[in-house]
């Protein structure tokens, strides 16, 4: 495979686009990364006040009346005294009656209990607190040490939180591929990439029914083949794969058989069928190479090749070449002796 082998391919599948991997193009790839690190409508979701909600318990306080506070006595705990929320989203208080609460925020509950109250209770000062939270919650799936679904609380949950308390499997997680499922939509999510670039995933508000899912890696592989000491297919668990590195553990280029100027990236082949991949290229012959091969990320799915020198090709060409001849020549002097005999 040489290079204009390859640009005429290019030019006739009109399947891929050849892309030479210089200084303004790592600058390009730099801008899309941070340009689609966290999703704007993410970024600007602000949680509401906690609403009440089926399965909830709470813990409604009346002072100067214990009766009403702690009607299973105060020497039971805080939960003996809870009041849960019917699945119908209703409760009932004494004096109060049935109470429909679910949907409500805390201090609308509140003052519905305070004015019913009134009329029994010259005053009543009423509080009310969620001891116990079971209708508002964020999924957990994947990667995960702890996948028990997170409970949606009084105080908003940040993602950075949800994560922490999951606990992320490092071994086995592809942290480039956090997803995050709101509303019907898939939200992608770089962790790794936050992290790289100082903004934390804190600013990301969950809500109730969200659901994060982090992949395992062991289906994201890039694969290392052509003119280097050592084939081979490299596991993900960061987006910090350069190609740099990804030569470096394949051995490197054959020094014997490759071509510095043909090294390339192979993206997209898995989706030709909809879209273009794209072929980006490294003149590795020359000392800038390094660097640039040292910011250029390689993702998963990538074929990374490294073409044949023209003495290699001509080589392989002889080697096949030659048996043959062999074959040719043999039978040449059987035919011979056969004419001669």
């Amino acid at each position: 495979m040489s290079t204009s082998n390859m640009m005429r391919s290019a030019d006739e599948s009109s399947r891929v686009d050849i892309v030479p991997i210089t200084p303004k193009q790592l600058a390009m790839d730099r801008a899309a990364e941070n340009a689609a690190a966290i999703a704007p409508e993410l970024l600007a979701y602000k949680p509401e006040s906690y609403r009440i909600g089926a399965g909830d318990t709470l813990y409604i306080t009346v002072w100067d009346h214990p009766e009403l506070t702690s009607p299973a006595g105060p020497q039971q705990q805080t939960l003996a005294n809870g009041r849960l929320v019917r699945s119908d989203g209703t409760l009932f208080y004494p004096y109060v009656g049935e109470l429909k609460v679910s949907g409500l925020t805390i201090e609308e509950l509140r003052k519905a209990i305070s004015d019913k109250l009134a009329k029994y209770v010259e005053k009543p000062q009423v509080d009310v607190n969620v001891i116990g939270y079971g209708s508002q919650r964020v999924t957990v799936q994947g990667a995960f040490i702890k996948t028990d679904p997170q409970p949606i609380t009084a105080i908003p949950t940040t993602l950075s939180q949800a994560l922490g308390v999951a606990v992320i499997n490092t071994e086995q997680a592809n942290l480039s591929g956090l997803v995050l499922s709101r509303d019907g939509h898939d939200y992608h999510i770089d962790l790794d990439a936050l992290n790289s670039s100082k903004a934390m995933a804190q600013d990301v508000y969950l809500k109730p029914g969200d659901r994060l899912f982090l992949p395992y890696n062991d289906r994201h592989e890039a694969y290392v083949i052509g003119e280097v000491n050592r084939p081979t297919a490299l596991p993900f668990k960061t987006t910090d794969l350069t190609l740099t590195q990804a030569l470096g553990r394949a051995g490197g280029l054959n020094q014997s058989t490759s071509k510095g100027k043909a090294v390339y990236v192979i993206r997209g082949i898995e989706n030709l069928e909809n879209a273009k991949g794209t072929v980006y290229q490294l003149d590795a012959r020359s000392p800038d190479a390094f660097l640039l091969a040292d910011q250029f990320k390689v993702k998963p799915g990538d074929v990374v090749f490294v073409g044949p020198a023209g003495v290699t090709r001509w080589n392989r060409f002889l080697s096949q070449l030659l048996p043959l001849s062999g074959i040719i020549s043999s039978a040449a002097d059987a035919s011979y002796n056969l004419g001669h005999n």
